[in-house]
């Protein structure tokens, strides 16, 4: 490995399973300190015991957790450089209406607050120290609406243009904020996505996807590595694809 993020202090969210393992793994082995924040502690220490990262129990919906979650990491690492926003939940393909607004809270909760109190948190840090990468993953849904997701795609949207809204007023001090659109993948949200996961769903969705395969959490940790080292200095704002040509 080159070692691209060596003395990066960084926090994934959601670190424990799917996209955000493959980010850990991947931070990891390029030199970084990561603690993995996530409600599942089994997972969140399996991944902390295969590649030395560190772990809290954190539900990203909770303003007491997610402070935790910052105070955890600047104690433990002595500084923080890079946030990834990565937890996030779906909901099964329905009618827009048919959703109930329990789900429908839960959504927003994950996907969208989580953003706004984990950058409460983390940005006077960065601020203070003058400089920090915020990294979100939101999703292909966010760009190219699937239907009977819509709460779902809404939710991935806003996620987009808070990124580009974060990143103009975060500019000047010296703190970029990127995020990620990746189409879906086989890990544990694939099921909710599809409605049901079956060798028929599965090759229906494929049809969708030029590259002609899911993506995967070395996909994620990959492009993540990049956008959070110094390669890519000049790059804030934007929200790139991983999705094998599916927004095309």
């Amino acid at each position: 490995m080159s070692e691209r993020l060596r003395g990066r202090r960084a926090i994934v969210t959601g670190g424990g399973s799917g996209f955000g393992e493959g980010i850990v793994r991947k931070f990891v082995a390029e030199g970084a300190r990561v603690l993995i924040a996530d409600r599942d502690e089994s997972n969140a220490r399996r991944v902390a015991g295969a590649t030395g990262a560190e772990w809290l129990r954190t539900d990203v919906s909770q303003a007491a957790d997610v402070a935790a979650m910052v105070a955890a990491a600047t104690e433990r690492f002595g500084g923080l450089d890079v946030l990834v926003n990565n937890a996030g939940i779906a909901h099964p393909p329905q009618p827009l209406e048919a959703l109930p607004e329990d789900e429908f809270d839960r959504i927003l909760a994950v996907n969208v607050k989580s953003i706004y109190l984990a950058a409460r948190e983390a940005v006077p840090h960065f601020k203070a120290h003058g400089h920090g990468v915020i990294l979100n993953v939101a999703s292909t849904a966010g760009v190219s609406p699937r239907p009977r997701l819509a709460w779902y795609n809404a939710s991935k949207g806003w996620v987009i243009t808070a990124t580009r809204a974060m990143a103009v007023e975060l500019a000047p001090f010296g703190i970029r904020v990127v995020a990620l659109n990746p189409v879906a993948g086989d890990t544990p949200l694939l099921k909710t996505f599809l409605g049901e996961d079956t060798p028929e769903m599965r090759a229906k969705f494929l049809a969708t996807i030029p590259i002609g395969r899911f993506s995967t959490p070395e996909d994620l940790g990959n492009a993540a590595c990049f956008l959070c080292s110094d390669e890519a200095s000049m790059i804030t704002g934007v929200a790139m694809e991983v999705d094998g040509g599916r927004c095309i």
